[in-house]
């Protein structure tokens, strides 16, 4: 483009001249003269312009020209302060995200990946068995015990467990909860019946032993049992399945909103804690979880990438989750949600740095980098500015020249 616009200068140079040799033989060439004169005003003046943004026309010290190269830092300052104050604020950026629904388009990328993608992820979890291989086991299992187990301490049990038994109860799904408890009972009992006999047969007097009545005692008993446990799996609105559920209601209640209840259920959930079994659970959790995780992304790198069982069994899990992403709303809104948050938090965050980040970058160039980078982004549409000033002058040239005859 500019050496069209500079041959386009030339030829206007070329008509000017001839024109005006015409003109001295014949007077009609004026209109092509002042045409072509303007015409090389109009692009001089025009190059003059486009060049003073990146250097200095003909190395000449003019004022206010090479005006990029030398306003370097102030451009970088101002680039960085659009970015601040048009980009990287909290509410224009929860105001583009608004609309982005990026756990869909999360969840089409994990379900339909396209080809290719299979083989950077087994080079990814090759990487990832690597540096899980290499970490001192010891101490990162330490901390993630002690991440576990600060979780579990920080943890308001008996409110999440309140509330998680009245949904059940809600829902009733606390049913089947309650049936088996009564068929257990039952197969409790009759697993000791003979003891319960016996106790009987102990707490009898020698009369009862004698006439045999003990025995007929225990029968009566064990039957009455037996009919009363048998009745409430079968009646739903039998009285003591309604005292059962009372009794569960009356827990969650107190589960939620009993300070004496929480006391209690923080002193087990310390004692839990405390207990060397559950240190000796967590070991056996990180052991297996770890191993696990190593078995699971070294497979999935084999055949590179394609193939194993490994393999499978994690690209089958992603895109179950990209399909969960993309039908299931209420997960949608809080993917969504946290996204937005987090990335509304970033920018809070470390806004200024990405900011300080842009201007010292652009600081550290060379004025030669930055007027090259800036004019090979736009120095295309600035050369069709001193086309159009050739162009434009011209027809500028010939409506003053045609004024000039007609006065």
């Amino acid at each position: 483009m500019r050496i069209f616009a500079a041959a386009l200068l030339l030829l206007m140079a070329g008509l000017f001249f001839t024109a005006r040799w015409l003109e001295l033989r014949e007077q009609g060439w004026g209109f092509l003269r002042a045409f072509a004169e303007a015409a090389m005003v109009g692009g001089l003046a025009d190059w003059f312009a486009v060049t003073a943004l990146f250097r200095r026309p003909l190395g000449l010290p003019i004022p206010h020209t090479a005006i990029i190269p030398e306003n370097k830092d102030r451009i970088a300052d101002s680039m960085a302060g659009f970015l601040r104050a048009n980009f990287l604020t909290p509410p224009v950026v929860a105001r583009r995200l608004r609309g982005l629904n990026a756990a869909n388009a999360a969840g089409q990328y994990l379900a339909n990946p396209r080809p290719g993608e299979s083989r950077l992820g087994a080079g990814a979890a090759s990487l990832l068995a690597d540096v899980l291989g290499s970490l001192d086991q010891e101490k990162l299992g330490g901390m993630a015990k002690a991440a576990l187990r600060s979780r579990i301490e920080r943890l308001a049990l008996a409110p999440l467990l309140g509330n998680l038994l009245a949904a059940m109860i809600a829902e009733g799904r606390h049913m089947p909860l309650i049936e088996g408890l009564i068929r257990r009972s039952a197969e409790a009992l009759e697993a000791n019946e003979d003891l319960v006999r016996g106790m009987i047969h102990d707490k009898a007097n020698t009369l009862l032993r004698w006439t045999g009545l003990d025995e007929r005692l225990a029968n009566s008993i064990l039957d009455g049992l037996y009919k009363l446990l048998a009745e409430t799996v079968v009646i739903e609105d039998h009285p003591l399945r309604r005292k059962i559920e009372e009794s569960l209601a009356a827990l969650a209640d107190a589960l939620v909103s009993d300070p004496a209840m929480h006391a209690r259920v923080e002193a087990m959930k310390r004692d839990v804690l405390a207990n060397p079994a559950f240190a000796a659970w967590l070991d056996g959790l990180w052991e297996r979880g770890r191993a696990q995780l190593l078995q699971a992304v070294r497979s999935s790198g084999r055949a590179n990438g394609i193939g194993g069982d490994g393999s499978d069994r994690i690209g089958a899990s992603l895109a179950e989750l990209g399909r969960a992403l993309q039908h299931d709303t209420r997960l949608q809104v809080l993917v969504n949600r946290f996204a937005r948050r987090t990335l509304v938090g970033v920018v809070t965050r470390y806004g200024d740095e990405i900011v300080r980040l842009v201007s010292e970058t652009v600081r550290r160039w060379d004025a030669r980098t930055v007027t090259d980078r800036i004019e090979g982004a736009v120095g295309r549409d600035l050369q069709f500015i001193r086309i159009n000033g050739t162009l434009v002058g011209g027809l500028v040239g010939v409506a003053i020249h045609a004024i000039d005859v007609a006065l």
